[in-house]
Formats: structure tokens, sequence, C-alpha cells
């Protein structure tokens, strides 16, 4: 499955008992090799909730286990979306992940989602990166995210700088996840991402666009709906309500689809 550019391999294992991290993690490393696997960002793994619709468990390409993933939990609302029709009709459920519970609705290919409210806001946080210093704000959205506000986004090596702050003393042991903007237009921001657990700059990342979304609404003042263009070049729009610095009721929106199936011989 693909949203907005970020790919997933999904396993329904709803009916089934359920399997250790480890062995999911060790599946994921496996299945997530793009030369040698299927080739993805992540493995969504769905299992039997007591708490809502469906529990969804994420696993990273290097097999570690994330707590929340905004593209691939709209994926996973899709999936269902589409079992009992090939065309989605209006669909509401309620998405169980380590972060919490993520309710969602499916319109279509149309696919949006309620985050857990954001915590741990700090912004121009400085620091000392390859020699130099810089200012970095941020914010956790389900899973860290630091933000860093740049011109000339395209002409970054994102790669490298996005390494060196992932793995910064200052978000130590966990990391983070690192999100370069440049700032379009009032409502406007554009994105590239360095994802923890990928270990790469991806297409798309949901949880990291709703991370910019709501450190340039803060630094910015604007209130209003925010249009993030991601690496793909596909938007995601991010809404919220906000009260001062205060920012809750925050759903991230955009489209999802499901490439192919198949059956994974390699295990």
């Amino acid at each position: 499955m693909v949203a907005t550019g970020n790919d997933f391999v999904l396993i329904d294992n709803r009916h089934q008992g359920v399997i250790d991290s480890q062995s999911l993690g060790k599946l994921a490393r496996k299945i997530c090799d793009r030369k040698f696997g299927i080739g993805a960002d992540g493995l969504l793994v769905l299992e039997k909730s007591r708490t809502a619709d469906l529990r969804m468990r994420i696993f990273n390409a290097d097999g570690s286990e994330a707590e929340m993933c905004g593209n691939g939990a709209r994926c996973v609302a899709l999936f269902v979306g589409r079992q009992a029709s090939c065309v989605v009709r209006k669909t509401k459920l309620k998405i169980e992940t380590k972060a919490g519970i993520i309710p969602a609705e499916v319109n279509g290919d149309n696919v949006k989602i309620r985050l857990t409210d954001p915590k741990g806001i700090k912004l121009d946080i400085p620091l000392r990166v390859n020699g130099r210093m810089i200012r970095v704000n941020f914010v956790n959205t389900g899973v860290p995210h630091a933000v860093i506000f740049c011109a000339q986004l395209d002409k970054l090596s994102i790669s490298e700088i996005g390494r060196a702050v992932r793995f910064h003393e200052k978000f130590s042991p966990s990391g983070t996840n690192v999100n370069f903007v440049e700032v379009l237009k009032p409502d406007s921001i554009k994105i590239r991402t360095y994802e923890r657990g990928v270990e790469n700059e991806t297409l798309a990342c949901g949880t990291g666009s709703t991370a910019a979304a709501i450190i340039f609404s803060l630094k910015t003042n604007f209130s209003g709906k925010v249009n993030v263009v991601t690496k793909s070049k596909e938007v995601l729009k991010v809404h919220f309500r906000r009260g001062g610095k205060r920012l809750e009721d925050v759903w991230l929106e955009g489209k999802a689809g499901i490439v192919y199936k198949g059956e994974y011989l390699n295990v």
C-alpha cells in the first residue's frame, strides 16, 4: 500500500495468534528489503483489539517497532474500508496504536485520521550540528519529530544533516525523526523528512508533516488548514483547533491506495 509516497507491506493477522515483536522485527527487515524482499518503508500488522475496531503494529525497515505512523494508519483505514467492497463509501473506524486510539474516516481514496494531541513542544532549541549552530524545533505527534526551517530545501543534503540530528545526544536515547521545512505561502509549506528506523529520506511522513504544520502554526500564528507539499509532490492537509499555544483535535488528510496483493514466500 502507498500513502503520499510512503509505502508499506500490510499483513492482516486478525484471525491468527499474536506474533512476538522479535519475530515481526526480523520479518520486517527481510520483507522491506528493496533488493531481496518486497521493498517498503515499513511493515504494518493488523491484530484484534479489545478497545478499538482493530490494532495496528508498525515495524520500521530496520526491524524496530514504532509507536505510531500517520500514513500507515491511513493505509490501514483504507484497507479495512475496502474489505466489504472494492469501492469505499464513507467509513469510520478506530485504530489502536501504541500512541493511543486513532479515529479514521475513509471517503473513496481520501483518508483522514485524528492523531493524539501533540506534546513535548519546544521551539528554537540551539543545536551544534557538524560544527555549526542551528535552531531546531521539537514536537511529539505520536513519535518524536525535530523540525528545521530552511531556504532552498531542494539543495539540502538531507541524509547527512538528518542523520546528525537524528542521533544527536539532545534526543537520546530514542532519537528523533528530522523534518526540513520551507515556507511557500501563508498556508502552505514544503517538507523533506529523514525517518528514524528507515534511516534515510522518505517520499513522505504523515506524523512528520503534522509536526511541521504544528510548529509552522506556532511560529507564524497561522490557525487555518495547512497544506504540506511532500517529497512525492502529493499534498497532505493538516487540520487542528488552536487555543493560544495549545493545539488539539489534530487531523491528517490525504490519498492512499492499494498497489497489489500477493503471497510472500521467503519467510
